[in-house]
């Protein structure tokens, strides 16, 4: 008989707030979007984070932050 596991990843959006700068691309306005990530292992949760992400709001694109 073989097990089946089941895992999951549910992300859920915790706030938006402007951030400093602009698009390289076409000189946007750039907007910082917390996400919070939770993995799940047979409905238990195992790992939480939370993760800032960047966009633009002119095109949509993703921003990477590089230090």
């Amino acid at each position: 008989m073989w097990m089946v596991y089941v895992c999951d990843e549910e992300k859920r959006e915790l706030g938006r707030q402007q951030a400093p700068g602009s698009c390289p691309h076409c000189g946007g306005k750039v907007e910082a979007t917390d996400v919070e990530t939770q993995w799940r292992f047979c409905f238990l949760p195992m790992c939480f984070k939370i993760k800032r992400k960047y966009f633009c709001t002119l095109c949509n694109k993703r921003l990477v932050l590089y230090y």
